[in-house]
């Protein structure tokens, strides 16, 4: 292998281009219509360009990716996560076309990426789960039937999915039927599968998942776990490495078990099995990330293990030369996501301003953004990721305090005022946290931020372009002589006679239905005409792969909506009037 193509973007396409390099292969970046000045894109020895900004014209279209792969000479993919990385028809399709796949098999992608198969393989392997269906549930009323065998709370799930998408807890029997609806819509969005299981619902659970490496000729290795407890929505926001809620013995089990499902799966290459510990001390098998995770940094903080370079080996038929990895010391990641946490962690797109990076002895960032950056509401709103190091928790703590006050992002909201805050929250600095922390011990509200300006286009006689010549990309400078502009006529102010439309179509600035981010409306629940209560639910609007429930402001009749499922509409932009 003297190259390979990343199938991604932002910072796991930044972080795989430099392991890449360092090893002395060709790094072969792909990019949208969208990143076409990306840090990715820049860093690679060579870019080509794959379609439109949606992924499912791009990141998604395998057609594309592959097209790259052949015209680049590449010999190699590296998925990074997210996109096609667990994804084993595309898997399949890089080995048919005498490439390189740096992952595991195909075979092994479809059993873990199916929950439910996943499921009966770690169970087969003597690896117990969190009780729930070994089937697809199809319809409400049998999801009617398992929460009267298993009671409430339970837990409604993708069965070809993760990361918290697709995903409803369900704790009234009300609540059964949207739950169900909602987590099909999802699953079938993110992973064109509708097909949901149940699982009963831990309360106040730890996620502690392991990581493994694989190679092809049978040897396996436990490289450690990672606890990824803090989360909003089911969505990880710090990771840490060792877990402080396992002890030696409970780690020498988890280990064990976790190479007990890489080895039913016949896996390869570097993998996740995540696991659920209850309240009493008892894991269960949650599901298996065929992938490099995005947290896989506190890994190879405390080991001292370049996993895609291990990946990158593994791939080319090596040998493990790992037997056992002992972790030194702890490693602590935060995740600085474009969201406003003083609104309910609202996606917030836009362009990055000032970027400045902490630094220092045991400090690490990996990000694919950098000051004049755009964040998209086309793609996942991760900015960066800082990892620390100490030589114990003690001390991760207080290089984390350091480095998230050296952190420094304007334009845009950010995750990082509630990473300080986080800091100073008693469950977590004692280690004693969970899964439901976030949700159930914080008030946020304090956190809201400034919407962002808009920001003006820079002004200048040089710029630099960027050009396509059969898909691949070249920058070319181009310098033009500074010319006045030119006074053409001017158009007389617009002029309305009588009232505004606002002001005749309702009086009470609390029924006017807006929309806080730019997104997609994905389910519109009621119709012109209808009346409803305060709090109904209206539209769900999808921003940077999530979604958002837009509610009624206030009980009354909705005398005008204004957008349909799949419509793209923009911050501020009246969805409906309720009067």
């Amino acid at each position: 292998m003297d190259s390979v193509l990343i199938a991604n973007r932002g910072e796991i396409a930044v972080r795989v281009i430099r392991a890449a390099r360092e090893m002395g292969l060709r790094a072969i970046a792909v990019y949208s219509e969208l990143d076409r000045d990306a840090l990715h894109v820049r860093l690679a020895d060579e870019a080509w360009s794959i379609g439109p900004a949606p992924a499912a014209e791009s990141y998604l279209n395998a057609d594309a990716i592959l097209d790259a792969a052949a015209r680049s000479g590449a010999e190699a993919v590296h998925p990074g996560y997210g996109f096609l990385a667990e994804n084993a028809a595309f898997a399949r399709r890089v080995g048919e076309a005498g490439l390189t796949w740096v992952g595991p098999p195909a075979e092994a992608i479809a059993t873990m990426g199916d929950k439910i198969a996943s499921r009966r393989a770690a169970e087969a392997a003597g690896v117990p789960g969190v009780p729930g269906t070994l089937e697809p549930v199809r319809q409400a009323a049998d999801l009617r039937a398992v929460a009267d065998a298993y009671g409430l709370p339970i837990v409604v799930k993708a069965a070809h999915g993760g990361g918290g998408r697709g995903l409803r807890v369900v704790r009234r029997a009300d609540d059964l039927e949207r739950a169900f609806e909602a987590a099909r819509r999802e699953a079938d969005a993110y992973f064109a599968n509708p097909e949901v299981y149940v699982e009963r619902y831990l309360e106040g659970p730890r996620h502690i998942e392991a990581q493994v490496l694989c190679d092809r000729h049978g040897n396996a290795v436990f490289l450690g776990e990672r606890d990824c407890s803090l989360q909003r929505r089911h969505q990880k926001l710090v990771e840490e490495a060792p877990s402080p809620a396992l002890s030696p013995r409970r780690r020498r089990e988890l280990g064990k078990a976790a190479v007990a499902v890489a080895r039913a799966a016949h896996y390869e290459s570097a993998g996740t099995v995540e696991f659920l510990l209850d309240r009493e001390g008892n894991f269960y098998f949650l599901e298996m990330n065929t992938r490099l995770q995005v947290e896989h940094t506190v890994t190879e903080a405390v080991t001292g293990i370049d996993l895609v370079k291990e990946q990158l080996r593994l791939a080319d038929g090596e040998h493990l030369t790992i037997d056992e990895a002992v972790p030194r010391g702890h490693a602590i990641e935060f995740r600085i996501n474009a969201e406003d946490p003083g609104r309910g962690f609202r996606p917030t797109p836009g362009r990055i301003l000032e970027y400045r990076e902490p630094g220092g002895f045991g400090v690490r960032v990996d990000s694919g953004y950098e000051a004049g950056s755009s964040i998209s509401q086309y793609y996942d709103n991760l900015i960066a990721k800082l990892v620390v190091w100490g030589a114990d928790r003690a001390e991760a703590l207080a290089r984390a305090r350091r480095a998230l006050g050296e952190f420094r992002i304007t334009g845009v909201p950010t995750t990082l005022p509630f990473h300080r805050l986080v800091l100073d929250l008693p469950a977590f600095f004692e280690g004693t946290h969970d899964t439901s922390t976030v949700e159930a011990g914080l008030d946020l509200g304090a956190l809201a931020q400034p919407e962002p300006d808009p920001v003006p286009e820079p002004a200048g006689a040089g710029r630099t372009l960027t050009v396509e010549v059969g898909g691949k990309r070249f920058e070319v400078r181009l310098f033009t002589p500074e010319a006045p502009a030119a006074e053409g006529p001017r158009r007389p102010p617009t002029r309305r006679r009588g009232p505004s439309p606002a002001s005749i179509e309702f009086s009470e600035p609390e029924g006017l239905v807006t929309a806080p981010m730019q997104g997609t409306i994905v389910k519109v629940h009621q119709r012109a005409g209808e009346a409803v209560e305060a709090g109904a639910p209206l539209f769900v609007l999808e921003a940077m792969k999530m979604e958002n429930e837009l509610r009624a402001p206030t009980a009354g009749q909705i005398i005008d909506l204004r957008v349909r499922e799949g419509d793209l509409v923009s911050a501020g932009q009246v969805l409906a009037i309720v009067r």
